[in-house]
């Protein structure tokens, strides 16, 4: 959410950046504007009621110390009139508060300035691109191929049990899966993230602290029942930990890493692009999640970008970045970076990745500050990014790795699953 000092003081600047993200936010802008205009007043013209009735409620007991009983009963008429006139101003005051408010959750981050124009996916600006994408033989399959081949990855045991997006892994497919998780939480504690084990429900006020809710409402799964949500990604659980909390500067850095299961509706999600692991309901997910400076957010950004390459690097497949523009980029996000693995039996990419710095925006929703070098409450800024995301990469390996023997583990996670071919 952003800062209403910085609406009030960038008008025309967040109109002019918003406008990247192809949309025109003046009209949202002019009524943040108007609604906090109306807040001020009738919080100055509430702040004068109750301070009439304060003073004069001291008068009223002096007058009685002083006997002049008639004198003190007649004000008391006027604190009955003061008090219906707060009730009444308070009234009007949680409305309007309320009414900005649902106008500030519908306006997105602005965007940093490197971010691109752009409407779709396509205008995305590819930064940086390693790795060698392998020759496959004749026989090469797709992954969803593969795992009916070896018996790893069951996706209509899936839809029997559930639905269809929520496979069952088997044997070997289900080794390989826990091992990548157990590497990723190690290359990341490794890296300096603690880890946590997080809920995989949330409640609604943590939905709207990482801007899930309401934005993302339609494609996350609700519990009625209990009024919680199921976890689109470890980000939500994650990042709320800091929900209310005023840290010192030196509690800063702040970077933390957990494992979860993610569920994700995907509504409207059809054809051939989503077969097999490429879009799931239900998958696996490591997250890094970090607490910043504002002065240090966008190294720190620098520093989860290139620990993400050295991931992959690791696992030798052929992937690429890509700054996301203004008509790809979250809701939330300033500036974000997609990581992208090449599947070479589908001849085509898939993302594995994102990272992302929310700057102040998340931080705002949630009241996470920090207390600066002169003593006042600041706004931290939050980032966060996949470490990975497990279906993709799953993908990736099994159809980078395939040959005619089987498919060769990669030499990195050996040590982890214990075996080194699924033939």
């Amino acid at each position: 959410m952003l800062q209403l000092p910085f609406i009030r003081e960038n008008k025309d600047a967040i109109i002019n950046r918003l406008a990247v993200r192809n949309i025109d936010a003046k009209p949202l802008i002019d009524q943040v504007i108007s609604l906090d205009e109306n807040r001020r007043t009738l919080q100055a013209q509430l702040d004068n009621v109750l301070a009439e009735s304060n003073s004069i409620s001291k008068e009223i007991g002096m007058l009685f110390k002083s006997g002049k009983a008639e004198e003190a009963n007649a004000l008391k008429a006027k604190t009955s009139d003061l008090k219906e006139s707060s009730k009444t101003l308070s009234e009007q005051l949680n409305d309007t508060v309320n009414n900005l408010n649902e106008v500030l959750y519908q306006i997105p981050n602005v965007p940093h300035e490197s971010v691109p124009s752009g409407n779709t996916d396509e205008d995305n600006e590819e930064v940086y691109k390693e790795g060698e994408i392998p020759k496959l033989h004749g026989e090469a399959l797709p992954h969803w191929e593969l795992a009916k081949k070896y018996d790893i990855i069951d996706f209509e045991l899936g839809n029997k049990i559930t639905g269809a997006g929520f496979p069952v892994y088997k044997g070997k497919g289900a080794r390989l899966q826990r091992a990548l998780i157990a590497y990723f939480l190690d290359k990341n504690t490794a890296a300096g993230y603690t880890e946590f084990q997080f809920p995989h429900l949330v409640n609604e006020t943590s939905g709207f602290g990482t801007g899930q809710l309401p934005d993302k409402e339609g494609q996350m799964y609700h519990v009625t029942g209990d009024n919680l949500y199921l976890i689109p990604t470890a980000e939500v659980p994650g990042t709320n930990i800091f929900r209310d909390v005023i840290l010192n500067e030196s509690d800063l850095p702040i970077g933390i890493t957990g494992y979860t299961p993610c569920f994700r509706r995907e509504a409207g999600s059809y054809g051939a692009h989503v077969r097999g692991l490429n879009r799931l309901h239900q998958f696996d997910k490591v997250e890094i999640i970090r607490v910043e400076h504002p002065d240090n957010s966008y190294n720190a950004l620098d520093s989860m970008v290139n620990h993400v390459k050295d991931i992959l690097k690791e696992l030798k497949l052929p992937y690429r970045i890509l700054r996301l523009c203004g008509g790809d980029i979250g809701f939330t996000s300033a500036l974000t970076f997609d990581f992208e693995v090449f599947s070479t039996a589908q001849d085509r990419w898939l993302e594995i990745s994102s990272v992302s710095n929310f700057e102040t925006f998340q931080a705002n929703r949630l009241k996470l500050r920090f207390k600066n070098k002169d003593g006042k409450n600041e706004l931290a800024h939050t980032l966060n990014g996949s470490s990975l995301a497990l279906p993709r990469v799953l993908a990736g390996i099994l159809e980078n790795y395939q040959t005619e023997k089987g498919i060769k583990i990669p030499d990195v996670l050996v040590p982890y699953t214990g075996f080194e071919w699924i033939d």
